[in-house]
């Protein structure tokens, strides 16, 4: 049966997005004979009736494409109308039979509530932080493990020429999902995730150990919700954006700051900041996202309201919406404890 479906991509832009619109978008047309229309800015398209048709040449050439051509944004329909009565205005004036809306928590968390409210909503799971819930794995985390990994190799060089410390912040806001497992690809001498608050004499402690047997070059990464033990290092207030979430950033210099003043070594910071965000998504990024746009669109036919689709033992399946923002996914105790193996 036909249908009109709006997608929308919302949040921070992620590697992987366009493949995700373009699989929704190819199956929907060819296999279903669909209508898609595609929202600008995430559900501030929606509200403000900003969209566009989307066709098979539109996501052409579109798999390899970072960000997302539809444009995204962090805005909450809730923050202006507790109701979010423009929504479904939008909706009603459009014709639209279902939303497809691609996100991390923030985004999947609003969805959500509109669904519960009778939107018609299927949410895919996006973030380069692999932190939500009931899926194993997100599609944009492997391209910025890679693109982390690949940045620690290069300062690796150039701290060993000079003898120095490099600090290397990477995303990770609650989780340290990128942190640990570039950390370990990159061999880094300790890694600081937000599950394990750190101890910076400690820190200093083990990097004054390493140099002191010899000429070494260390590698500290550091995720960027990263936090010190209570009263072993003074940092800023918290500040929050509009959805509730910690605007991070500046751990990684506090740290380096530190370092070099306790242990007397030189050292750098690199904050990798969006470089991690940008540019094209892997091979893998590529195949899950197209897997998870197939399967959003399947759910719309099956009438699967509030249900996300997931990756779990290599399958994907459909969990409910209200499952998958429940609470974050941290980092694997296992691997953490493989991780602390080679620490210097």
């Amino acid at each position: 049966m036909q249908v009109r479906i709006g997608v929308l991509t919302g949040g921070g832009d992620c590697p992987g997005l366009n493949a995700v619109i373009r699989a929704v978008v190819r199956k929907g047309i060819r296999h279903y004979g669909d209508e898609l229309y595609g929202f600008h800015d995430g559900w501030k398209g929606v509200v403000e009736n900003s969209y566009e048709l989307l066709d098979i040449s539109r996501m052409q050439y579109t798999l390899n494409l970072g960000g997302t051509v539809l444009g995204t944004s962090r805005y909450n329909p809730f923050k202006y109308d507790p109701e979010a009565r423009a929504v479904f205005e939008s909706v009603e004036r459009n014709s639209l039979d279902a939303v497809i809306a691609i996100g991390g928590e923030g985004t999947l968390s609003c969805t959500m509530e509109l669904h519960r409210r009778g939107l018609n909503a299927i949410g895919v799971p996006k973030t380069i932080d692999n932190d939500i819930g009931i899926t194993e794995r997100t599609f944009g985390f492997d391209t910025a493990v890679t693109i982390a990994t690949d940045a620690i190799d290069r300062l690796r060089t150039t701290a060993e020429s000079h003898n120095r410390v490099m600090v290397v912040e990477v995303m990770g806001r609650h989780v340290g999902h990128i942190a640990t497992w570039a950390g370990i690809a990159g061999g880094a001498t300790l890694t600081l995730i937000p599950e394990e608050p750190f101890d910076i004499a400690e820190v200093c402690s083990t990097i004054t150990r390493r140099h002191g047997k010899g000429r070494y070059a260390s590698i500290v990464v550091v995720a960027e919700g990263a936090k010190p033990a209570e009263g072993t290092l003074e940092i800023k207030p918290d500040e929050y954006d509009e959805y509730g979430h910690i605007r991070l950033g500046g751990i990684g210099h506090k740290v380096a700051v530190e370092i070099e003043a306790r242990t007397g070594f030189e050292t750098r910071l690199t904050v990798l900041g969006h470089v991690q965000r940008g540019g094209s998504p892997t091979a893998y990024d590529r195949v899950l996202s197209t897997w998870f746009g197939v399967a959003a669109i399947d759910a719309v036919h099956d009438e699967a309201w509030g249900q996300m689709v997931a990756l779990q033992s290599n399958r994907v399946v459909r969990v409910p919406l209200a499952d998958a923002v429940r609470e974050l996914k941290y980092v694997n105790p296992q691997l953490w404890d493989v991780a602390k193996q080679f620490f210097a």
